[in-house]
């Protein structure tokens, strides 16, 4: 088969170029030449170790929420998360002195997209050392607070700072711009977990927790009444449908996403929620995965992006629809009734449709030129 082989990029990558496409096969840094761009496997390795520490977290999220009895820092869970932590601290860390064994100094050492990452690594630690202070004098949260504790706030700061590295190497890469699954992976995955993180902490809108029961039972009462629970799951629904479109609405702005990142999205979201509502929310997990797979057949179809305004618009508010229609029709076949107000379950997709609409017009205006 027709090949040859050149030498490329700012780190002198070898490359392979087949029939007019190239892959990456090896990636070392030339000292002349600045900063390096971290190769797939560095990424892949990046995201992975990040994957473990943010299952740390998903750990410690279910501790807090059914062991009512847990009073000390010094948990299992904590145990993987820190740990998760300083295994992606140490790796980043020999990505940086491997950079400066081979000649790359100051800055020049630190990868594209690597930089943020690199200042968030102190930041969660000193937040780490600051979680075993508060916890010791002021105590375990076990509620909301969870969600408000300062110390928790700057440890999930930086974290996503580390996990979105790949993220940031993929998008400063201008040559990828439809790549493979496997090509945007590490990408794919730094999105993924970064949603459910934030989604996480906004854990008093998050949707994604209701159980089948929840949700028909939220969505039944007397019209003349109105119902807390209704307008807690419809706040939900409106506030997780940003969480999970957003992030699709971002990278579509750069790439042409393969099939299969927006189910590997509603996945590992799916996977924070069942832990923390401690696996009593499998219906809306099965729906949102159904949703992720319905939502890569959309982009796959329309091709949304900057330059496509129509396609891109059509698709926000598509996308949000059957989520949401989705959603609903989980729990309808989990309780095998319908909500008692027909206007919240039938009307919820439609406004999230809106909603997906109006984010899609505000993050493109007008085509590309």
């Amino acid at each position: 088969m027709l090949a040859r082989f050149r030498r490329a990029g700012p780190r002198g990558r070898l490359v392979l170029m087949e029939l007019g496409r190239s892959t990456e096969v090896e990636d070392r840094p030339t000292p002349a030449r600045g900063r390096p761009r971290a190769g797939f496997r560095t990424d892949l390795i990046t995201v992975l170790l990040g994957t473990w520490f943010s299952f740390g977290l998903f750990l410690d999220a279910w501790a807090h929420s059914n062991v009512p009895e847990l009073e000390s820092f010094f948990t299992p869970w904590h145990a993987v998360f820190y740990s998760g932590f300083a295994a992606t601290g140490a790796w980043i860390l020999w990505v940086l002195w491997r950079n400066h064994q081979q000649g790359l100094r100051g800055l020049d050492a630190v990868p594209i997209g690597y930089g943020p990452a690199v200042v968030a690594l102190p930041v969660f630690a000193a937040a780490g050392a600051g979680d075993y202070l508060w916890h010791t004098f002021i105590g375990i949260e076990q509620g909301i607070d969870i969600l408000f504790s300062p110390t928790h706030l700057a440890l999930i700061t930086s974290m996503i700072m580390i996990l979105t590295t790949p993220l940031r190497t993929a998008w400063a890469d201008r040559d990828v711009v439809s790549p493979t699954f496997r090509q945007f992976l590490p990408a794919a995955l730094a999105l993924s977990f970064t949603a459910s993180l934030v989604l996480l902490f906004a854990g008093y809108a998050d949707a994604t927790v209701f159980t089948g029961e929840d949700i028909v039972r939220a969505f039944t009462f007397d019209k003349g009444k109105g119902s807390r629970n209704a307008v807690e799951l419809a706040a939900a629904i409106m506030f997780t449908n940003l969480i999970m479109v957003v992030p699709l609405l971002a990278i579509v702005r750069r790439f042409r996403p393969p099939f299969g990142t927006a189910t590997l999205l509603a996945v590992v979201v799916m996977l924070l929620s069942t832990a923390v509502a401690n696996y009593t929310n499998l219906s809306t997990a099965i729906g949102f995965v159904v949703a992720g797979v319905l939502v890569d057949v959309l982009l796959l179809k329309l091709r949304p992006s900057e330059d496509r305004v129509r396609e891109y618009r059509v698709f926000a508010a598509a996308a949000s629809f059957v989520t949401w229609a989705a959603y609903f029709a989980a729990a309808i076949i989990d309780q095998g009734t319908t909500p008692g107000v027909t206007e919240m379950w039938t009307g919820a997709p439609v406004m999230a449709a809106l909603h997906g609409l109006l984010v899609a017009v505000v993050l493109v205006p007008t085509a590309r030129r």
